[in-house]
């Protein structure tokens, strides 16, 4: 069953300002994209490639660094005000004129999403005590995130039939405000002492900067995490980077099939995410983790295989099935990192580590996203091959990470 978390009220709260904020997101990146074009023609594309590596810079680089910076505040003000700071970022993009403009507004915006983020997760556990509970809640959660993914686009399509592309911008910054109004609810305790006792706001601001990530070194438990996300981004980097490539070049079809093998991908992702809680309760992290991130790599393995079917139907098929399986083992492998995290570390380093994970995966991410494109771009079978490969050692280094401790428990 996924439902008795749905029953906790500030949960409930919770998870509804991370899907109204997810929709602003989503409406975000679709009238970006239009706005660029307005103001950039045909170099719309590298704008919105610089847009995205602004994004995820500003997620590598800020995360751990805003999270020292606002240690000292409740974390309820500190998702509300960068909630309101991204509601205002986002009504003042349709007045860009300069392309310089619109670097600078994402970039703010970001920062203040490498704020929220890493916050908002680690709220979770201090209002979801119930390990079987905040499965389900991070099951939600991912489900929030893969839904965002595929009907963001439907609905900045549907609304763009009756408005004009600025007011997307008002349906981002509305959907903003509304996760304001629903984290004010909420009532979250405050965070605990770190492991050696020293509250983590009593800490310098350069050892805060680093708790995270030396909390995660420092833990073995938490370890293989990193080699995990890199085997993630491996495989979703091609997926989400060569998937209008496969569709429009390669099989010669056209932008709804695009959008289908996306979807198709979140689908897997999303079918995952909700078996997790059945599924870790019969198994244990290293064997759903592990596995997951082999199923990646094999499906990543199999490209060259799918790309060399001449009929255009049966090769969709096949891409669409590798697709599915990229996405199921993209959940299975990253969604229960947050278990590892709230089993294993003090209450008070929880803000810090959830900021370094999300910091270190996202370094992956920008790794991987211009490797996967720079490699398609001189063939997409030795791209799939050596991001499979990549993926294959992080996996290996992942499993032979894991705390033999732990090894033996799962055993």
């Amino acid at each position: 069953m996924i439902g008795p978390v749905l029953r906790n009220g500030a949960y409930r709260r919770l998870l509804g300002a991370q899907v109204v904020s997810l929709v602003g997101t989503g409406l975000a990146t679709v009238a970006l994209g239009l706005l660029a074009y307005d103001l950039a023609g045909r170099r719309a594309g590298a704008v919105l490639g610089t847009v995205f590596a602004i994004k995820m810079i500003a997620y590598v680089v800020l995360a751990p660094v805003a999270t020292a910076l606002v240690a000292r505040l409740p974390r309820r003000a500190v998702m509300v005000g960068a909630d309101v700071l991204r509601a205002v970022v986002a009504l003042a993009l349709p007045f860009a004129g300069q392309v310089w403009q619109i670097y600078a507004l994402v970039f703010v915006l970001q920062a203040a999403s490498a704020v929220h983020t890493p916050t908002f997760h680690s709220t979770l556990p201090d209002v979801v005590t119930d390990e079987d509970e905040y499965t389900q809640a991070l099951s939600f959660s991912r489900l929030a995130d893969d839904l965002e993914m595929v009907l963001s686009p439907v609905l900045a399509a549907a609304l763009l039939l009756v408005v004009s592309t600025h007011t997307l911008f008002v349906g981002t910054a509305l959907g903003f405000a509304a996760s304001a109004v629903l984290i004010v609810t909420v009532v979250i305790p405050r965070a605990a002492a770190t492991g050696d006792g020293t509250p983590f706001e009593e800490l310098p601001l350069g050892a805060r900067v680093r708790h995270g990530a030396v909390a995660m070194a420092r833990t073995p438990a938490l370890r293989p995490a990193l080699a995990l996300n890199l085997a993630v981004a491996d495989g979703g980097a091609f997926v989400l980077v060569q998937t209008v490539v496969i569709a429009r070049d390669t099989f010669g079809q056209n932008n709804d099939v695009v959008a289908l093998m996306l979807a198709v991908n979140g689908l897997g992702s999303m079918g995952t995410a909700l078996a997790l809680p059945t599924i870790l309760r019969r198994h244990p992290e290293r064997t759903v983790m592990l596995g997951g991130a082999a199923l990646l790599t094999v499906a990543t393995f199999a490209v060259p295989l799918a790309l060399g079917i001449h009929a255009p139907t049966a090769g969709l098929i096949a891409i669409g099935a590798l697709w599915l399986a990229v996405g199921a083992g993209w959940a299975a492998a990253e969604v229960p990192i947050a278990r590892l995290i709230v089993r294993h570390v003090p209450d008070g380093e929880r803000h810090a580590v959830f900021a370094a994970q999300f910091s270190l995966s996202h370094a992956c991410w920008l790794l991987t996203y211009p490797l996967a494109g720079w490699l398609g771009a001189a063939g997409l079978d030795g791209a799939a091959l050596l991001l499979a490969a990549v993926a294959a050692v992080a996996t290996g280094a992942a499993a032979t990470l894991w705390p033999r401790k732990v090894r033996a428990l799962a055993g």
